[in-house]
């Protein structure tokens, strides 16, 4: 699964880093973004929570 962050999108509200944590950070500029461009099968789920719980849906996956 590949993911990003849309960052014109994003608010900073730091869900995705709270339930994925290996997958987002909170960068310098406070917003959120993907440490990695492609997820493992067994991080899949996590990235959909986060996605799912995303308030704006920045969060993009393919």
């Amino acid at each position: 699964m590949k993911v990003k962050v849309n960052s014109e999108a994003c608010i900073g509200c730091g869900a995705c880093a709270s339930i994925s944590p290996e997958v987002f950070e909170i960068s310098d500029d406070g917003l959120s973004k993907a440490k990695v461009e492609e997820v493992s099968e067994d991080k899949a789920q996590e990235v959909t929570d986060a996605k799912d719980s995303c308030p704006t849906g920045a969060i993009e996956t393919e």
